[in-house]
């Protein structure tokens, strides 16, 4: 009964627990199952749930709606049967693609005509490429051969992306359910498993075999024992001759199972119960975190599974989408740059300073007359140079967008995010492009007259060439070839304008971040542009490497350009991404993202968000690189370039702090890592390509992953998981692209975003804004790892502590199996007694000002690693919980060694005695607890002191009274007889203090000598009475590292914060706020007007208040 109950409370808790987690994603799995989808059946328009959708059904789809499945396009509202599409939760491009119905079904638009079409579709089996797709429809109409029509991808739908700019389509479902792309890309998910969990169920082996042990040697001892006759259990026990007569080894047998029930209490079993407790209760924190909550969205975080709380405090990777989780998706073009002189919208036009300009770097004067014809070329150029379309207006997020004043505008899309915000800039500038209609470019200028250019040829863009042209002609008759494309592309085919002054400006935003594109053009004769024409139009008609020629012709027609100027774009980042992302690295995280986009987009993004810095040299491993070189060279030539400057880079030293070692960032490409991980045929140089790979990437401070598939994401992931470090992944993104990953990852955190909630789901942890991520680890994540590993050890040490005198009583009671405690303690020992403080300690301690967590994010370091349950550590615990019950135990036996007289005269028995060690143990294991704490409140005080005051209440009506249901009371007035007892009481104390003395003096000296960062914050807090992070720069705080040599003989840097020797103390006169200066004498642990070269975190913080040192 005291051990069945125990584990029978456990067991119905867990399970309470993960029943109540499972139901709310069942709850959440409905909602998608169940939403209702419009399927064309009979010639009728009629409604069903997207569970029951089967292959073959007509699903008619309206603007702004998700596609259910993937879908063959049939028709659409348009004429030319095409729609416009974003897979921002695909592949995180937020630009409208075209896609295109089958010729021959085009002309059905209504529900009644869709109805009669007889076709067949044959297809390839379903596969993960979202970009791929191989089919062929067989169109029966009036006439016994079917029509065939090829399918691309050009014709596919992918279930999660959504209709935009079209009013209806009709399309067939092709793959439903597990079948389609997205659902291909899906990791398969398991049951994550924290680091903490691991350490506990490795040190309950410990125990468990301690338990198997001390029973084997305490049957053995028995045997031993009773091997004298004179020692043979005595008459009384009124054992039958049928027990002794039987075999030895059933009997020994018997023997060891009674000692395995009598010391089955060293396993804690209640652990896991306190444990589950502490983390689905502590998961509310983040739930009620104000800081958290998103006004705009009206949003809290979500915690989807409360089981990883502590793996937020351990995270080593940081693996995150770009787009809608870095950025806000959202392209403003920034300003402008023609002849050298610089545009910015609403701020400078035409040279003339507009409201809000004050706070610009660069103010410009007039561009002069002969200027303005040159600008407003350019401002014309941008205007006609890109493929965007034109909406009235268009609803996003329930805001309906294009709509000024009250008056409907003009509302841009295109495939790319850049053209449209080239287009909004220069309506910020006076010119206004219109529509395209019959052919003709129509647009506003300043002076509200209409401009039309006749549309003749588009140059499309290519990644390439890195450029796109158009041909147009004015109503004066004029040709002119406008072209944009990326400085490399342009530059080597100008032949006049201000390059220079270009070229520089270039740069300089480049280096800021933004994403930049020039602007040239040339004027063309009627026969130039006739023979233009001839060109492009063989090109355009050859069957064979009709590729190869068009590039040909565009690189012939491409040139002898007069340089107009550049832009400069910004994909705004998510507020405070950069900040974040900074803390991440800081507190020693590597931070990779993984993109869908492309390559110069994403390495833009890194730049603004500090992934890269100005000095960090770049390292490509690209298709075009790898077709220049064989990927063997290439990577061997990477290695070689990080190896020659440092040698592996470890958590504590990546983090780009140091100054001494060489910054290096990695650029790769979902091509090139295909081939990186591909099994290849020869053993010899192909399987060593993943190892140098992890090599290279270990040795880089960020690295950017671009043109991933969802399920190369999660193979990354996977991979960095599985290398011989084993370090704690994070992945947070905010699409279906991003699930994959997700759920790979040991923690998973899903932005409810702009792209649906799919990755919100699948998640481990739900947040609104990226900024959130840094409070979450290291603020909830540091506090949660604190907690549950003292929680951890704190329960094993109590557990030793009561059972360790159980097992020296044996040696003193003839290996009877004899309890030295009363059936009621033993059963509410870790259930009543010593729970609640310790619970309560695991959901509120705060060892350090939260504030203080996020302004030092190298604190972080300090429990990495899983550091506070390292071997090293539990054995301490292990060993302090031995000596504190050798403490209970033997001063108790040699105290009361002669016969003790109550008051009454009576002498103390076998009951009182374990009444008496039980007594001390309460108050010790509970009293260190009440040490450990460094977060006191109100709650902590009634719980602590509540527990003691319960357990003397309970002591004294336990033996107090007569209770009718017992067969026996053999605790009758023995709590009662213990206390009326001088020496009783006297050795209470006198054993409590014993015990924790020992402890406290290792943590008195350690903290005096050689106190960690923690320690020293914690000191100087507490002389500042908690408003250390008002003034104190706290990398005067860290511990200055130790001198070493590497490799070269020079002397580096070791930024780990481990104990380190006193120094003489220093003053510091602080500054308050308005208050008089303050002189005191601060102790080693500030280490304030040391040589800088050895701070321990080579950066500041600005603080309020003003600091001298003396």
């Amino acid at each position: 009964m005291t051990s069945g109950l125990p584990l029978f409370f456990v067991i119905t808790v867990t399970a309470i627990k993960q029943g109540y987690e499972d139901w709310i994603r069942h709850k959440a799995d409905n909602a998608i199952n169940q939403c209702p989808v419009h399927v064309i059946q009979h010639g009728k328009v009629v409604r069903k749930q997207s569970q029951k959708l089967r292959v073959g059904d007509i699903v008619q789809v309206k603007e702004d709606e998700t596609f259910p499945c993937d879908l063959i396009l049939l028709s659409t509202s348009r004429e030319d049967g095409t729609c416009f599409v974003t897979t921002a939760s695909l592949d995180g491009e937020s630009s409208h693609k075209t896609y295109y119905a089958v010729q021959d079904t085009k002309a059905f638009n209504t529900a009644e005509e869709v109805d009669t079409l007889h076709a067949t579709i044959e297809c390839e089996q379903p596969q993960p490429d979202l970009y791929k797709f191989v089919g062929r429809i067989n169109i029966y109409l009036d006439r016994d051969e079917p029509i065939a029509r090829p399918l691309g991808s050009e014709n596919l739908l992918l279930r999660g992306a959504t209709l935009k700019n079209t009013e209806y389509i009709h399309a067939v479902a092709i793959y439903t359910g597990m079948e389609t792309k997205m659902a291909l890309n899906y990791q398969s998910k398991s049951q994550k498993r924290s680091a903490v969990e691991k350490s506990m169920n490795a040190y309950l082996i410990v125990y468990l075999c301690i338990l198997i042990s001390k029973a084997l040697i305490n049957t053995l001892l028995k045997y031993v024992w009773q091997a004298d006759a004179n020692r043979d259990e005595p008459w009384y026990n009124q054992k039958t001759e049928t027990e002794r007569q039987r075999h030895v080894l059933i009997r020994a047998f018997t023997d060891f199972l009674a000692y395995m029930v009598l010391f089955n209490y060293i396993i804690p079993v209640s652990m896991y119960v306190t444990v589950e407790m502490q983390k689905f209760l502590g998961s509310y924190f983040i739930l009620w975190d104000d800081d958290m909550f998103d006004e705009e969205l009206g949003e809290r975080p979500l915690v989807n599974t409360s089981d990883l709380n502590e793996e937020l405090g351990q995270v080593e990777y940081v693996f995150t989408d770009k787009t809608g989780t870095l950025t806000e998706n959202n392209m403003e073009l920034r300003e402008c740059c023609v002849d050298g002189h610089v545009y910015v919208p609403h701020a400078i036009c035409n040279g003339q300073i507009l409201p809000g300009a004050a706070e610009m770097d660069m103010i410009d004067s007039s561009p002069g007359v002969d200027g303005k014809e040159r600008e407003e070329l350019f401002f014309r150029a941008l205007c006609l140079c890109h493929t965007v379309q034109v909406k009235e207006e268009e609803t996003v997020d329930g805001i309906k967008r294009g709509i000024h004043q009250g008056k409907s505008t003009s509302f841009y899309i295109s495939s790319s995010p850049d053209e449209v915000a080239l287009v909004e800039g220069m309506k910020r500038l006076g010119f206004t492009y219109l529509r395209l209609k019959d052919s003709h470019m129509e647009i506003l200028n300043r002076d509200d007259e209409m401009e039309r250019f006749e549309l003749l040829e588009v140059l499309n863009f290519d990644s390439v060439r890195r450029r796109m042209s158009v041909i147009v002609r004015s109503s004066s008759g004029e040709y002119y070839l406008f072209c944009k494309g990326a400085d490399s592309s342009i530059f080597p085919r100008v032949v006049s304008g201000k390059v220079e002054q270009v070229r520089a400006r270039v740069e300089h935003n480049a280096v800021e971040g933004l994403r930049t594109l020039c602007v040239a053009y040339k004027k063309l004769t009627h026969e130039e542009y006739e023979k233009t024409c001839r060109l492009l139009n063989s090109a355009k008609l050859a069957l064979q490497d009709r590729d190869k020629k068009l590039a040909e012709a565009y690189d012939v027609i491409e040139k002898d350009f007069i340089l107009l100027g550049a832009t400069a774009v910004e994909d705004r980042l998510q507020d405070k991404a950069a900040d974040t992302i900074e803390s991440l690295h800081k507190a020693g995280m590597k931070v990779w993202v993984l993109t869908g986009d492309k390559m110069e987009t994403a390495a833009a993004t890194c730049y603004a968000s500090k992934l890269f810095h100005r000095n960090t040299q770049i390292l490509e491993l690209t298709t075009k690189r790898t077709e220049e070189q064989s990927l063997h060279d290439v990577l061997f030539d990477l290695s070689r370039t990080v190896l020659r400057h440092h040698g592996s880079m470890t958590r504590d030293t990546f983090s780009g702090l140091s100054g001494d070692c060489q910054d290096y960032g990695l650029i790769i490409d979902g091509a090139t890592l295909s081939a990186v991980l591909k099994p290849t045929q020869d053993g010899n140089n192909g399987g060593n390509y993943k190892e140098i790979f992890l090599e290279i990437c270990r040795n880089c401070s960020a690295v950017l992953c671009c043109r991933m598939a969802p399920l190369q994401k999660a193979q990354i992931v996977k991979m960095i998981k599985a290398s011989k470090e084993h370090p704690i992944t994070l992945a947070i993104g905010d699409g279906a692209n991003d699930v994959s990953m997700i759920l790979e990852a040991h923690v998973g955190i899903g932005i409810m975003g702009k792209e649906g909630r799919q990755a919100a789901r699948n998640s481990d942890y739900a947040i609104t804004k990226f900024k959130h991520l840094k409070k979450m680890l290291l603020v909830h994540g540091h506090y949660y790892y604190i907690r549950i590993a003292e929680l951890v050890q704190y329960f094993f040490y109590k557990n030793v502590c009561f059972i360790f005198p159980q097992f020296l009583y044996q040696f003193f009671c003839g290996f009877s199996q004899q309890p030295l405690y009363d059936t009621a303690y033993l059963t509410l020992y870790n259930i009543s007694f010593t729970s609640l403080p310790i619970l309560l300690y695991s959901l509120m301690e705060q060892h350090i000002n939260m504030d203080i967590l996020k302004r030092d994010p190298s604190l972080y370091r300090d429990i990495a690693k899983n550091s506070l349950l390292r071997w090293s550590t539990f054995i301490y615990w292990t060993f302090l919980g031995v000596f504190d019950a050798m403490v209970f135990f033997f001063g108790a036996f040699f105290l009361f060694d002669n016969t003790t007289f109550t008051s009454n005269g009576q002498m103390f028995g076998n009951w009182t005695f374990g009444t008496l060690v039980f007594t001390i143990l309460v108050f010790t294991v509970t009293l260190k607890l009440a040490l450990d704490t460094h977060y006191w409140t109100w709650i902590n005080h009634f719980v602590i002191w509540g527990s003691l005051l319960f357990y003397v209440i309970f002591s004294l009506l336990w033996g107090g009274i007569i209770w009718p249901f017992l067969n026996y009371q053999r605790m009758y007035y023995v709590f009662m007889q213990m206390l009326s007892s001088g020496p009783a009481w006297l050795s209470i104390i006198l054993l409590i203090i014993v015990s924790l003395l020992p402890d406290v003096v290792k943590k008195v000296l350690c903290r005096a000598l050689w106190p960690t960062t923690t320690e020293r914050i914690q000191d100087a807090d507490k002389l500042y009475k908690g408003h250390l992070s008002e003034f104190t720069p706290l990398s005067s705080l860290h511990a200055p590292p130790t001198r070493k040599h590497d490799r070269r003989g020079n002397e580096s840097q070791n930024h780990t914060h481990r104990r380190s020797d006193s120094s003489p103390p220093k003053k510091l006169m602080c500054t308050y706020w308005g208050g008089r200066p303050d002189y005191r004498t601060f102790s080693s642990f500030l280490r304030i007007g040391e040589n800088p070269r050895f701070s321990g975190a080579a950066y500041a913080y600005s603080t309020p208040g003003p600091e001298t040192s003396v």
